[in-house]
């Protein structure tokens, strides 16, 4: 029977992916956990999460009033921008800096021998959309002319009779000293009330003009959407929990960031270009924690869904961040996870070129009318129909609650082979080679090319399509061993509950080394933890529950971009100032292969100052599995033949019945209730004490 006295006791994580909404409870009294998932809608992306809330506790014969916090990965934001939504967007500048779009930076994708065939793309804004005020700042934050208060009210009525409802505001060196765009912001709101608008110094106060507008305006883009989203969310979240009592009780509800933290509702709404890669985010945090408990501290993540897949890189537990990554076509400098996205999910469509040569992706049949063997209007052939095809998913998904036609798989591919003149099995399995290397050339682009040997990695997979092309990953790319954790379609729901409440703030403050002010850089430090503990008490933590982290972005001076490192605890002093440009001179030299600690003639100079203010919360506990008596042929449930390099008779294994240290050899299938693992001939399946299955070629070791 439900334990109904004291306080609420489940947390739910709820991930909303493309095709599948992955939801795991916690039971916060006793640590036990359940998984579940159910069908995406993307039409309604709430109904799809209010379903998954229901479900799972009508598993656990439970109700609304036994929920004691809920946090969500979304990707609305992040869809939006890939599909490039972003209409009706108005731009506010700097007098004279009405083109600092158009001009953006000097590079060109893939070098400059690709000049003469790149297409500049399309603006956030176009220049017509764009219109400047006077008022000038300098870079110390002193005001060199005044603000144009009438100049200001013209330009606000210019965008109100054009029916601009969104409006982004980025003044020159506002991160300095945010006085006018402040006052535009209150003119805005009183000559073009209802109007959304963003202001530089509130989503990114640091240097770097075209970076932080794209910045403001990618934020006011995606603001109206998320908005819409979250609030419609938490009013169902509410209305569901709602016990009918004079006070109404209301869940904190949680919403994913980037950066690997989370942030209440009510909070996210001020600043949705947190959320931008929310889901990818807690896939990398919870496949990095359960990576470090099975002892791998250098780990590669792959989280393969319906859609798309996203890998990541893990040191010492830890994804790694970045601040220049891009969503879509924008550039983003808001501190994130490191993700790499490829359009190779198990609904990525295969289809053939003009030039009558198989393509696979980025087009996805998504969750609705999904593959060919959903039966429910497909068209087109995907990479899930090659797996039922060839035998290496089961004819049902979700335990039975989705059946897959072989008979529709095989159909649609049939048609895909008379074009290409390919036998069934040859196309098939050549539909599965692309998206293998197009994860392969993923992986190469988040390891190989910032310097690091992907054959010294671990890869976690996971997903509900993560783990079916691990052994070819293995085999073309060269690593060690690929971990599949317990629930693994569910590992990104279980990384939100790992994750804490985090805020970062950052202050522009560029100075060489020689010539810093450490008593100055003590009080940047000082405002930005008391605004990181503003919001940590917003979001109801204690003063005694605070954690701080400080960092800075430092250079050689002439550089045109900065490395980031650890500031330590305490006062800022000389000897601090040192110790932090010596971690600035190891980590040029790791990331780089060289440093200039030797040459006084070259200098240091200091750029963004940062601060990140931590609210923790409780992560869940991972058991170690008891040993079940004897071998793995406990959980073996059949055979059937499965292709791989031929048809094979091919052992059948049931996940849940498996115990640690059992050791299997391929061919096999294992099957789990949102995943299945196919392993090849010349490979070994272990199982380990968390119940993770670690996959290494046969003659290989972990």
């Amino acid at each position: 029977m439900p334990d109904r006295i004291g306080r609420p006791r489940i947390r739910l994580g709820i991930d909303t992916g493309g095709t599948f909404t992955d939801v795991v409870a916690l039971d916060e009294r006793t640590g036990e956990m359940l998984t579940t998932k159910t069908p995406s809608t993307p039409a309604d992306p709430a109904e799809g999460f209010m379903t998954g809330v229901r479900k799972i506790l009508e598993r656990l014969g439970l109700g609304g009033a036994d929920l004691s916090a809920v946090s969500h990965g979304t990707t609305v934001a992040t869809n939006q921008l890939l599909e490039g939504k972003v209409d009706s967007l108005g731009f506010i500048t700097s007098e004279g800096y009405e083109f600092v779009l158009e001009i953006a930076r000097q590079s060109v994708p893939d070098g400059y021998g690709n000049s003469y065939f790149w297409v500049k793309p399309h603006r956030i804004v176009p220049a017509d959309l764009v219109r400047t005020v006077g008022g000038r700042m300098n870079f110390r934050g002193e005001e060199l002319r005044p603000f144009d208060k009438d100049g200001a009210v013209a330009v606000a009525r210019w965008f109100r009779e054009r029916g601009i409802g969104a409006v982004g505001v980025c003044f020159l060196h506002a991160y300095a000293n945010p006085a006018h765009e402040l006052e535009m912001r209150e003119i805005l709101a009183r000559e073009h009330p209802g109007c959304v608008v963003s202001i530089s110094s509130e989503v990114l106060r640091e240097y770097r003009e075209y970076e932080r507008s794209v910045t403001t305006l990618v934020d006011v883009a995606v603001k109206p959407k998320v908005t819409r989203y979250i609030s419609t969310i938490k009013d169902r979240l509410d209305a569901y929990t709602d016990s009918g009592e004079d006070t109404p009780r209301r869940v904190p509800f949680y919403v994913m960031k980037s950066n690997g933290g989370v942030l209440s509702a009510d909070e996210v709404v001020h600043q949705p270009i947190t959320t931008v890669l929310s889901g990818p985010a807690a896939g990398a945090l919870g496949a990095a924690l359960l990576a470090e408990l099975a002892g791998f501290d250098r780990v590669l993540t792959l989280d393969g869904g319906g859609t798309s897949t996203d890998v990541s890189v893990v040191l010492s537990g830890e994804p790694t961040l970045t601040t220049e990554g891009t969503v879509g076509a924008f550039p983003s400098k808001i501190p994130m996870i490191d993700v790499a996205t490829v359009g190779a999910g198990g609904g990525s469509v295969a289809w053939i070129s003009p030039e009558g040569t198989l393509k696979v992706g980025p087009r996805s049949a998504g969750a609705d009318p999904g593959p060919l063997c959903y039966e429910k209007g497909g068209t087109e052939p995907t990479i899930t129909d090659a797996h039922v095809v060839l035998g290496r998913i089961p004819p049902h998904l979700l335990g039975g609650e989705i059946p897959l036609s072989l008979e529709a798989a095989r159909t649609g591919l049939s048609e895909l082979c008379a074009a290409l003149g390919l036998s069934l099995e040859t196309c098939a399995t050549g539909i599965l080679e692309i998206s293998a290397w197009n994860q392969a050339n993923a992986l190469r682009q988040i390891t190989v090319k910032r310097g690091l040997d992907v054959r010294d990695f671990v890869m976690v997979t996971f997903g509900g399509s993560g783990s079916l092309l691990l052994c070819r990953l293995i085999d073309i790319l060269g690593l060690r061993a690929v971990m599949v954790p317990r629930n693994p379609g569910n590992v990104s729901a279980f990384g939100l509950l790992t994750v804490d409440v985090k805020n970062d703030y950052v202050r522009t403050a560029v100075c060489r080394h020689d010539d810093l002010d450490p008593a100055g850089v003590e009080a940047i430090y000082t405002e930005l933890r008391a605004e990181a503990a503003a919001a940590l008490e917003r979001e109801g933590f204690a003063a005694a529950e605070h954690r701080f982290a400080r960092t800075a972005d430092l250079r050689y001076f002439g550089q045109a971009y900065e490395v980031r490192v650890p500031v330590p605890d305490g006062p800022v002093d000389a000897g601090l100032a040192r110790r932090v440009a010596d971690a600035f001179h190891d980590a040029h030299e790791r990331l780089y292969g060289y440093c200039f600690r030797d040459d006084p003639r070259q200098q240091v100079e200091w750029v963004n100052l940062r601060a990140t203010g931590i609210g923790p919360i409780r992560r869940p506990d991972v058991p170690v599995l008891p040993a079940r008596d004897g071998g793995p042929e406990r959980a073996r449930t059949g055979v059937r033949p499965v292709f791989f390099d031929d048809w094979v008779d091919t052992v059948i294994y049931r996940r849940d019945l498996l115990s640690p240290g059992d050791v299997m050899e391929g061919p096999l299938i294992i099957e789990d209730f949102g995943s299945t693992v196919p392993v090849h001939p010349g490979f070994r399946a272990v199982v380990d004490q968390f119940g993770n299955v670690i996959v290494s070629r046969t003659e290989a070791t972990p």
